[in-house]
């Protein structure tokens, strides 16, 4: 009976998935009947076009050009190129036709996104991840399906066509385009036939590729601003998982022809791990967050629900996205170079719905009241500093960069004289009010409060609460090919879903995303006092050398609503902000820099002088207490000494016994074994690490450090800040320091997960 039962689901499962493949369908035709436009005859065979916009792809990304098809692109013959595209896609998605390897930096745990690999030497370049979401696999199919939604990098997808393949599966053409990450490089866009079908086992898969070329030529030619990139076999696969969801795999080849960017941007776009990360894995963190709202677990913060903060949160990416990019058909045209070629400018006719009265710019002084938006963009390499650590201090010091003297300027040219007068104030209210902090996306949306501005008799300006919505990603994430980025738009009180957004902001992206250099980094870096003091305050996990990202670009755009007359005068001033902007942000990186970087011919110390000190008289009470050296054979300087005993295999930390262990330091090792960073070291709950049995040992083991200066401890274990269980198979104990008794180290030998 129970098999019979089991059969009977599976197939009704099947079912269900078929009639909301077909429901899907339907609602497409749906929706080109209501908008009363004229069918595109694709060929004699019945292929359709199921979107006809205004906005289409065929009406408007190909000024009117006609899609020519090749003559032997009916029904049959992409139902064929289907079935072979499943084919590939499946020996990616769950075979060995990549050569797959652990995506660097990335951690299993109960806070992972799953499995993740890269490729290594394959044609072009591909990602995959693996995990576990609770959703039903129809759901999963619809969020996937809608690219745009979860991937801010999609500029635009249009369904071009749709057929049925023998099999019944769901055969679609798309055309999509892709935002280009900096200033340097145009935009991408593919032409896809991508795949929608339910196999034999009630598995489902979404599989997409490149359609094949007609007689060497495109079937859809590239508009003149965008280079036409390659997909390879890629998709999802949804596996039903029980009751509790389903495990996905995504999977992403593609071919960004690098050959068409500058040499020093070619890294970016022949790296496996950046495309995992912009795409693979933030498809993956979309879906759990969904499945974490689905599942009630997330309630409103300040009053908004779940889906407006993903909806503001991708609205505020894309908006700086179409920054960067201005791209004609969006109605930007470009302004005359003032011979410097540094900034470029460009300008926009926004309706005045788009922007609301009362609102302000990012420097917070001008108001939005125009009929037209003008953009300053400029892009620029730097060296040795990482991405994170950059976007952190421009986001926790924003008075280092923001010049109030240019806005006020700027406001006094478009007839705001009294706001000139106001040199010299700080324009930087309250703390940030946080909004969301999703560690599933690795962002944080939250909203600054700014001084009111002065209040004038014209009726331009009145006394007034100002807010800027700031978005920040990548803050905690220095992993292999992750960027971050500072984005912000002014916006009233009432935050609300469809309230208008001027973006402006920062993006940091490395270029050195090679395999073998990149891993995760933590600090401990007073920003401030070293711009200001030029000294150096180095933690130990800042001495990592060559594994920072070596070089960078970095992004800005910020927008200006204006009125149209006003153009020039405005871009003159959008420049020389700008140019105020990149000379604070190279003084703060040259400072950065600095510090993660010393000179050669400087001798650094890795560490403070307390930690050096500290770290000597570790090593001292052990060749006291043991007999033996923990550094057999070595006798060099204390940086040196430092340096071997950071990079020890085994696990050392120090603490100091109050009411319960306080941990002050941990080797690589031991950070490593717990899970966590020197940042978050002092958080660790000591009792937390111990598991039954070890509680009830400690206090005897603690004796007997404190009596005797030292003990042997037996196999046992220590549980991470994610809650993982490391074993190991011995370990030792010592007082630090003969006057300070409440100093121990502890030493964990062979310790594994």
């Amino acid at each position: 009976m129970n098999r019979v039962l089991v059969e009977e689901n599976e197939s009704l499962s099947k079912q269900a998935i078929q009639l909301v493949l077909q429901n899907q369908k339907i609602r497409k035709q749906l929706k080109q009947l209501h908008c009363h436009e004229s069918s595109v005859k694709l060929d004699q065979n019945g292929l359709s076009s199921t979107e006809n916009s205004s906005d289409s792809v065929v009406t408007n990304i190909m000024n009117h050009q006609t899609l020519q098809l090749p003559r032997d692109a009916g029904p049959l013959r992409l139902a064929a190129i289907a079935e072979e595209t499943l084919t590939e896609f499946l020996a990616k998605a769950t075979g060995t036709a990549v050569e797959w390897i652990q995506m660097p930096g990335m951690k299993p745990g109960p806070d992972s996104i799953g499995i993740v690999a890269v490729s290594d030497g394959s044609n072009g370049i591909a990602a995959r991840a693996c995990g576990l979401v609770g959703l039903d696999p129809a759901k999963i199919v619809e969020l996937l399906k809608n690219r745009p939604l979860w991937l801010s990098d999609c500029r635009r997808m249009e369904v071009v066509g749709t057929c049925t393949s023998t099999s019944g599966g769901m055969v679609e053409l798309l055309y999509m385009q892709f935002y280009a990450p900096t200033t340097l490089a145009m935009p991408r866009d593919f032409y896809t036939l991508r795949y929608t079908t339910v196999l034999d086992d009630c598995n489902v898969v979404v599989c997409e590729r490149s359609l094949p070329l007609s007689h060497g030529d495109p079937v859809l030619p590239p508009p003149d601003q965008f280079v036409r990139a390659k997909m390879h076999s890629s998709g999802y696969l949804i596996r039903p998982y029980g009751g509790v969801g389903s495990i996905v795999y995504l999977v992403d080849h593609m071919d960004l022809q690098p050959e068409t960017v500058p040499e020093v941007l070619r890294p970016l776009y022949e790296s496996s791990p950046v495309l995992a990360q912009r795409v693979t894995m933030g498809a993956m963190r979309y879906l759990r967050t969904v499945a974490h709202d689905v599942d009630g677990d997330s309630s409103p913060v300040r009053g908004l629900q779940p889906a407006v903060i993903r909806t503001l949160t991708q609205r505020m990416a894309r908006g700086f996205n179409e920054a960067i990019n201005c791209l004609s058909d969006d109605g930007w045209s470009s302004m005359p170079s003032d011979g410097m070629d540094d900034v470029t400018i460009a300008v926009n006719t926004y309706p005045v719905s788009r922007i609301s009265q009362g609102q302000f710019l990012f420097c917070d002084r001008l108001p939005a009241a125009s009929d037209g938006v003008l953009c300053a963009k400029t892009s620029m390499l730097l060296q040795n500093v990482p991405p994170a650590l950059l976007i952190r201090f421009l986001r926790e010091h924003r008075s280092e960069w923001a010049d109030l003297e240019v806005c006020t300027d700027i406001a006094a040219s478009l007839g705001h004289a009294p706001l000139a007068s106001r040199r010299g104030v700080s324009c930087y209210g309250s703390a940030p009010l946080l909004l969301s902090h999703s560690p599933e996306q690795r962002e944080l949306l939250e909203l600054l409060q700014m001084d009111s501005p002065t209040v004038f008799q014209d009726g331009g300006f009145y006394a007034k609460d100002n807010f800027l919505l700031q978005l920040c990603t990548g803050l905690d994430e220095a992993s292999v090919g992750a960027s971050a980025q500072l984005v912000f738009a002014p916006v009233s009180v009432s935050v609300s879903e469809d309230m208008p957004l001027v973006s402006s902001g920062f993006r940091v992206v490395p270029l050195d995303s090679s395999l073998a250099n990149e891993h995760e980094m933590a600090r401990t870096l007073d920003l401030a006092s070293v711009l200001e003091s030029g000294g150096r305050i180095i933690s130990p996990s800042a001495d990592k050398g060559p594994t920072c990202p070596m070089r960078s670009i970095l992004t800005i755009a910020f927008q200006f609503p204006c009125e149209i007359q006003t153009f020039e005068c405005v871009a003159t001033l959008a420049r020389k902000y700008v140019r105020t902007v990149v000379a604070s942000i190279l003084r703060v990186a040259m400072a950065l820099a600095s510090n993660l970087s010393p000179p050669a011919d400087l001798k650094q110390t890795p560490g403070t002088p307390e930690l050096l000190i500290l770290v000597q008289r570790m090593l001292q009470s052990y060749e006291s207490h043991f007999g033996i050296e923990l550094l057999k054979g070595h006798s060099e300087s204390i940086d040196t000494l430092f340096k071997l005993l950071w990079h020890h295999p085994d696990a050392i930390l120090c603490c100091i016994v109050k009411a319960s262990p306080e941990l002050i330091f941990a080797n690589q090792s031991g950070l490593d074994m717990l899970e966590t960073s020197s940042n978050e070291l002092q958080t660790l709950d000591w009792q937390k690490m111990l598991d039954e049995n070890e509680r009830k040992s400690f206090c005897t083991e603690l004796d007997e450090v404190l009596q005797r200066g030292f003990a042997y401890l037996p196999r046992g274990v220590r549980i991470s800040a994610t809650g993982r269980v490391a074993t190991f198979e011995r370990g030792v104990a010592w007082k630090v320091h003969s006057e300070m008794p409440e100093c121990l180290a502890y030493m964990f030998v062979k310790w594994s997960f």
